[in-house]
């Protein structure tokens, strides 16, 4: 019996180029996020894509572990960033308060909502007590494949400030935003900021 193929996983493997090289600049809110770490601080970047926004952290003196859960697309990031880039999938976060920040910009939005709540509880044990979380989502009431045919889980705020409810933060900032993605197209940003207690 013949697996069904990913269709998420296999646009960026097969476009794992062409992704990488049309990067946009690192988002803003990466300042902010850095702003609340020390120096030197130990960050996990997950689907770190191109390596653009670890470029910017190891460039500024952070203790940088670069992942992407697609092989292709850690090569290329490998390739950009000069170091290797380890494939990891968000089901295999499994290490327990080993980073003070968590950096995951567009990519948790692929996560399927049956699984994110786990996923997230992952990412919590993996922060060291006062860590800091970023994560940004395409916003909207259900999930569903964009014209691309990536899944995504397509949260709506309510839906996403419950999931995080589950676990022990001092504070869940989730700030709402109009933008678009590698499609070109307009898209409602949910941009969540957590601090672990």
């Amino acid at each position: 019996m013949a697996v069904e193929k990913d269709p998420t996983a296999s646009f960026y493997s097969e476009n794992a180029v062409t992704y990488a090289a049309n990067s946009a600049p690192s988002p803003r809110r990466l300042d902010g996020f850095l702003a609340k770490l020390a120096p030197g601080a130990a960050i996990l970047e997950l689907g770190c894509g191109s390596g653009r926004d670890s470029a910017v952290m190891i460039g500024r003196g952070f203790d940088v572990t670069p992942t992407d859960g697609t092989p292709e697309m850690a090569e290329q990031a490998s390739k950009y960033l000069g170091r290797p880039v380890d494939v990891l999938r968000f089901g295999e976060i499994d290490v327990i308060s080993e980073f003070d920040g968590i950096w995951a910009n567009a990519c948790l939005l692929h996560a399927p909502r049956a699984e994110l709540s786990g996923i997230l509880g992952r990412i919590h044990k993996a922060l060291r007590p006062g860590g800091v979380f970023y994560a940004s989502f395409k916003a909207g009431e259900a999930e569903g494949h964009d014209g691309l045919g990536r899944y995504y889980n397509y949260p709506s705020k309510a839906w996403l400030s419950a999931a995080y409810g589950h676990f022990a933060w001092a504070s869940v900032d989730i700030d709402e935003e109009q933008g678009s993605g590698y499609d070109r197209k307009p898209t409602d940003w949910l941009h969540v900021l957590a601090v672990k207690a």
